[in-house]
């Protein structure tokens, strides 16, 4: 059994799968992907996205405001606390710091994030933290907020070990996405060879991010096997390791009961 521990299905095309969520839930179960979490990216499209998966017992969701998004209804504290009590919400996020394309200060994510901290402290709920070029005051804003209070996910995770070793100090896991299969990526396969196993995770970020050898292609859950195999090449584990591992580690993080 696998567990996608970060995917977007509700921004997956569904004309490949005839128009029907459930047979693109089917696909996605044939490859033995028995749970997996939904990620809300803002409140403006968190309704559409929770009924989606509402009907789904294995498919539960998280509710934030992703940081690339700059024009959309900020969230408050109180907002994203209301919204986390509703059923199936076992996560806050994603959130966290995007300085990939700057267009300003980027004061307003460094904001937003501290807002969703707050929210996961006041909820309870773990946090799933985004971060591309922006390790400092990611790590900083972990520390001075105490993220450490709630722990979490580092999702798709590309830094390096140093940083990984911080945010498992904090008691974050530390997520590895299909990326890892790219030809480019040998630091990526590095740094996830010093992983601790109960601090790992594996996801899709679908439709994004699809492995090899379906790069380029819209990306679905019943692909995180894939992510699961490299590792246990580079890892030198058995696969079955791999899935069961990160299969029990995203139960525990994500306060789920077992299957």
């Amino acid at each position: 059994m696998y567990f996608d521990s970060h995917c977007h299905l509700d921004r997956i095309d569904l004309a490949e799968y005839d128009n029907n969520i459930n047979s693109l839930v089917n696909t996605i179960e044939s490859s033995l992907v028995t749970r997996m979490l939904c990620i809300s990216v803002n409140l403006e499209t968190f309704d559409t996205m929770y009924r989606k998966i509402i009907a789904f017992p294995q498919i539960f969701c998280s509710v934030g405001v992703h940081p690339g998004y700059e024009e959309v209804q900020e969230p408050s504290v109180d907002t994203l606390v209301a919204l986390s009590k509703k059923n199936k919400v076992v996560a806050i996020g994603e959130t966290g710091l995007d300085y990939v394309n700057p267009v300003s200060d980027m004061q307003w994510q460094r904001d937003r994030f501290t807002i969703h901290i707050e929210a996961a402290k006041i909820s309870g709920l773990p946090l799933i933290i985004h971060t591309r070029e922006a390790r400092e005051d990611t790590i900083k804003i972990m520390h001075s907020h105490r993220a450490s209070d709630v722990g979490g996910v580092m999702h798709c995770f590309t830094e390096d070990w140093e940083m990984a070793k911080q945010a498992i100090d904090m008691d974050f896991y530390i997520s590895i996405s299909g990326i890892v299969t790219f030809n480019q990526a040998s630091n990526v396969r590095e740094m996830a060879k010093k992983i601790p196993l109960d601090r790992l995770l594996i996801e899709t970020d679908s439709p994004w991010l699809s492995p090899a050898p379906f790069r380029g292609k819209q990306n679905h859950p019943g692909r995180v096997p894939l992510v699961a195999e490299k590792l246990a090449e580079i890892r030198q584990e058995d696969v079955e390791t791999i899935a069961r591992a990160t299969y029990d580690n995203a139960n525990r993080l994500f306060n789920l009961k077992a299957d």
